[in-house]
């Protein structure tokens, strides 16, 4: 028997994340473990939630007992942390930047935005990421208007921690979703939310877990590296670290899906990933790169989906 339960319709991603997984869904849905179909999977984790689409959509077709969401980047799970606690407040400070946002003409919402973005990077050594406040709900509010309306919608961030993508030219950004924000609320309340490494959610996963990890993808040259989600970046000692912890969760009895690119595009003699996940099951997929600094290298590559089950 098929345990389905919808309990968040509508939830989907509330930031544009380089990287987002919504347009592989379907390769993902076709690749489920099928002890998540029969209900003996209770537990669902993302040690790299990003935007989360993953997360948002198995949260429409199961019911998880217990879900747990972790990522390194500060300003990200202050975000998650804000519509879990605060969604009302967030959503009145969203409606006053979106109003002021719409009313003035190009040129002056280029300056309101670096005025913001001024701020944004100004207050940084202000916040206490550790301890919840009022103040994390303005930053919430810029972090997303800052996203919807900034060049191609990236978080990128310097090795200070500060946002530094230009502004973007938008006609009619969508910088308030109301609707959507009070849906991911809903579904964070029952939701554990983790700021830290990878590893963090090791004590949450056992043999009833199902673990999707989606890290900063190993960059296939130099002018597709995009790895600066958070201060620290993400090397190819972390991926090995992260292939160890794979091995680490596998014992436990833990389902598990990973996805990364595949060095193979570039080099065929790169068999980084074949070698470091030999023991598992590796799936090449189309997919779409849209994020490069040469315009050429952007399409249509292939993609990996790594699992320790068929």
């Amino acid at each position: 028997m098929i345990k389905q339960i919808k309990l968040v319709p509508s939830s989907r991603p509330f930031l544009k994340w380089a990287g987002g997984k919504t347009q592989l869904l379907g390769e993902f849905n076709k690749r489920l473990p099928e002890e998540l179909k029969t209900g003996e999977i209770t537990k669902y984790a993302e040690p790299f939630i990003g935007g989360g689409a993953i997360f948002f959509s198995l949260n429409q077709k199961f019911s998880f007992e217990h879900c747990t969401i972790c990522d390194a980047n500060e300003e990200l799970i202050l975000a998650y942390h804000v519509i879990q606690k605060s969604v009302k407040q967030l959503i009145d400070q969203l409606e006053i930047l979106e109003s002021e946002y719409l009313s003035k003409d190009e040129k002056n919402r280029e300056l309101m935005y670096y005025e913001i973005r001024d701020s944004f990077n100004q207050r940084l050594p202000e916040i206490n990421f550790q301890k919840f406040s009022h103040e994390w709900v303005e930053r919430a509010a810029w972090i997303i208007f800052l996203n919807h309306t900034c060049f191609n919608g990236l978080f990128r961030v310097n090795r200070k921690g500060e946002f530094n993508v230009p502004f973007g030219k938008y006609t009619n950004p969508g910088i308030l979703k109301e609707d959507n924000l009070n849906d991911v609320a809903t579904l964070l309340k029952t939701t554990r939310i983790v700021l830290g490494d990878f590893t963090e959610c090791r004590k949450f996963v056992d043999n009833a877990s199902f673990v999707y990890f989606d890290p900063p993808y190993r960059p296939l040259n130099q002018t597709s590296s995009f790895i600066s989600y958070s201060k620290n970046g993400f090397s190819d000692t972390d991926q090995v670290r992260l292939g160890d912890f794979f091995k680490e969760l596998d014992k436990k009895g833990a389902k598990i899906m990973l996805s990364n690119s595949d060095p193979r595009n570039e080099n065929p003699a790169d068999t980084f990933f074949d070698d470091l996940f030999s023991d598992y099951t590796i799936e090449r997929v189309p997919a779409k790169r849209m994020i490069n600094s040469n315009g050429a290298r952007r399409g249509k590559i292939n993609e990996l989906i790594i699992t320790n089950y068929r």
